[in-house]
């Protein structure tokens, strides 16, 4: 069967990489064709668009490229009609997927959507389209069954594929001496900054991460290099400090790593998947009015998964305004000493991590999919 997939992110291309293996072992005659990443394509998908040519975040950087979202919506429309796709698997990405989905359910093509936008955050209302524009929708979370089935929605949920990422990961067994001597970095403990994907989330949380440089001089800061970033992105903001990127290591840094500074979102389940105390950092452009629009539109409590996932307050959050120097530092201090604070949030992971599941989940997803397809296939 042909497959047709769209991810628009650094964990979409991760996630989708891993369902394209699993669709390949399941259905040794699949074709695929997609947007996404470096990921899926190594894994066997022709790649249309690259997501570092249309990521976009942020509600005023979203504004302000409307018409090159618009010209990337159709040029995704006629490749889907012009290739003839099975199924469009939609992964995460809602801003721009459920776009998509609305052209592609009127075309008459099989809409699935593998992890499911972020509604239960930002937009509920968006729970109308989805049952009205998407076949099948495959959740990652466990509370986002709950939060479907309130609704009158049935999703699907077979585990987390993070968990699988982290688990099949190179060099899992690798020693922290290992670790430094390959990366020619000193012997000193590490904190790691994991500061996003995408060019607006360095501009506005890096700064505030490397502030952290000055207090900390036993420590070494090593940044997580993103795939889709390269040392001329990083260099306006480590000019004149002591510090190293490391590229396609993240899991490896992390696992190393004393503690993390990490941007909010997949980033937060992976550190604490690997058992790394974490503060977790959100920023965005427009200041106050930026503040505002997060605070009127965000409807949960929490905004990182590890805290969605545990349904408490397990890492510390320090989001938009929150973000300083001052709150970053008290937060960061908390974790670093084996005491309390620490003890705490890694004994938390536990739990979060028994609620993930087993690895396993990119496999369970990939079956239900095919069995999916074939059912409706079978009624049409």
């Amino acid at each position: 069967m042909k497959y047709y997939i769209i991810a628009g992110e650094a964990s979409g291309d991760l996630h989708a990489s891993n369902l394209i293996k699993g669709l390949r072992r399941e259905d040794p005659e699949a074709v695929i064709r997609g947007w996404g990443g470096d990921l899926m394509r190594n894994a066997g998908c022709e790649i249309v668009r690259h997501y570092k040519d249309t990521a976009i975040m942020g509600f005023l950087t979203v504004l302000k490229n409307l018409g090159k979202i618009k010209e990337n919506i159709e040029a995704c429309h006629r490749d889907i009609l012009a290739w003839k796709p099975d199924v469009v698997i939609l992964v995460d990405y809602g801003g721009f997927n459920l776009r998509v989905a609305k052209f592609i359910k009127a075309a008459g093509i099989p809409v699935f959507y593998y992890i499911s936008p972020k509604i239960w955050a930002w937009n509920t209302g968006r729970v109308k389209k989805i049952k009205c524009l998407v076949d099948r929708m495959y959740v990652i979370f466990p509370f986002e069954v709950d939060f479907y089935r309130q609704f009158d929605y049935t999703v699907q949920y077979a585990g987390n594929p993070l968990v699988d990422a982290i688990h099949d990961r190179d060099f899992k067994d690798e020693s922290y001496a290992d670790f430094i001597r390959g990366n020619q970095l000193p012997d000193k403990p590490i904190i790691a900054l994991l500061a996003g994907s995408r060019s607006q989330e360095l501009k506005h949380v890096l700064p505030e991460m490397l502030s952290m440089v000055k207090h900390f001089p036993g420590y070494q800061f090593v940044i997580a290099g993103a795939p889709s970033m390269s040392d001329t992105d990083y260099t306006p903001y480590i000019k004149g400090l002591d510090i190293r990127i490391v590229y396609g290591q993240t899991y490896r840094l992390l696992k190393q790593a004393r503690c993390a500074l990490v941007t909010s979102g997949t980033a937060t389940l992976e550190t604490a998947i690997l058992k790394t105390p974490q503060v977790v950092c959100y920023s965005g452009e427009g200041g106050a009015l930026s503040y505002f629009l997060f605070k009127t539109f965000v409807k949960v409590k929490y905004i990182s998964l590890v805290n969605l996932i545990a349904g408490k307050e397990v890492v510390r959050e320090l989001l938009m305004q929150k973000l300083n120097e001052k709150n970053l530092l008290k937060a960061l201090s908390a974790i670093l000493p084996d005491d309390g604070p620490r003890v705490q949030m890694l004994r938390e992971y536990e739990e979060v991590n028994r609620r993930l599941g087993d690895p396993g989940a990119s496999e369970r997803f990939a079956r239900m999919m095919i069995r999916d397809l074939k059912e409706l296939k079978g009624r049409g």
